[in-house]
């Protein structure tokens, strides 16, 4: 069966919160593809349950890493999926805090069995000679996660370095997530975007492209393209569990949903208004702002998670 794709774009991400992005229609390597526009959300719609699968149980991680990145940029990524589950917390507020938020409001409803959610990095591959080029299409980015061989309910994360153009990056996206519902997988990718588009796809670490020219904030592990992308990726990999195949946790039109975090789009700490990331924690030591820490130390800024029953986006601070 074909794959079938999501994506968020950050640009849209301080527009009001009425506008959604309408996703690609099953990004498969032989059909066509949906062009995106703008959609009101229907009045009183809700993000609710529609039945389907969500990804549970112990779900293993493969990383492909496209392009060069650097030992302590890896690093990042990798702390960040390790601190999901695999390693208890060692700070408040934590990356584990913010994914028991999600299996508790998403995913505990919905598993087929009962039990814990685990997220276990499997595997790390690294592609440094760019194999299918330096400008890819979304097609590609499909063909490098069905190259990590991933088994049923496993998740594959493809990430870009910063000389990578993908298709639609920083114009109508910032990242995707996807599955190939045949051989019962997801994936979910996002790039580096400090040198393409930081405007769009590395806010609020960078001056947004339109609107107020606030100054920005420091980005957390002092890597402005990858603490960017860890925003995107943490939103993607949320609505790649929650929303696996398209019929398990969205807002809205199934190809135009909103999810359990781009529902909550550019929303980080309370007090969050479009354009403005909300009132988050600053490293005294290195001024990064951050919303959670690592098991490993490192500090991120993760997006806010829809919880029907408050109903609103619950954050981390």
């Amino acid at each position: 069966m074909a794959s079938r794709g999501f994506i968020s774009s950050r640009a849209l991400q301080m527009a009001a919160a009425a506008l959604i992005v309408l996703s690609l229609a099953r990004p498969s390597l032989c059909q066509q593809r949906r062009e995106l526009e703008l959609a009101e959300i229907p009045a009183g719609d809700q993000l609710t349950y529609h039945g389907g699968a969500v990804l549970s149980g112990d779900i293993p991680v493969s990383i492909v890493w496209y392009g060069m990145f650097s030992p302590e940029k890896k690093a990042i990524v990798v702390d960040f999926i390790e601190s999901l589950t695999s390693k208890p917390a060692s700070a408040t507020p934590s990356v584990a805090q913010w994914w028991a938020t999600i299996r508790k409001v998403y995913l505990s409803n919905a598993a087929a069995a009962g039990g814990d959610t685990r997220v276990l990095l499997a595997s790390q591959a690294a592609d440094e000679q760019y194999s299918l080029g330096k400008s890819l299409t979304l097609d590609q980015v499909f063909q490098l996660a069905a190259g990590a061989a991933p088994r049923k309910g496993a998740l594959v994360l493809v990430l870009m370095d910063a000389d990578v153009v993908v298709e639609g990056f920083g114009s109508v996206r910032c990242g995707l997530h996807g599955a190939d519902a045949g051989a019962g997988y997801v994936y979910a990718w996002a790039g580096d975007a400090e040198r393409q588009c930081p405007g769009q796809c590395a806010w609020p670490f960078a001056r947004p492209s339109y609107g107020p020219k606030d100054k920005p904030l420091a980005a957390p592990n002092g890597a402005v393209g990858v603490d960017g992308m860890m925003v995107t990726l943490a939103s993607m990999v949320a609505g790649a569990v929650t929303n696996p195949f398209r019929d398990a946790y969205y807002q809205g039109e199934k190809d135009a949903a909103l999810e359990a975090c781009t529902a909550c789009a550019g929303v980080y700490g309370s007090g969050s208004y479009p354009g403005y990331a909300g009132d988050v924690l600053v490293d005294k030591a290195t001024g990064g702002s951050y919303n959670a820490v690592g098991a490993g130390g490192h500090k991120y800024l993760l997006p806010a998670v829809y919880d029907a029953a408050k109903p609103g986006c619950s954050t981390l601070v």
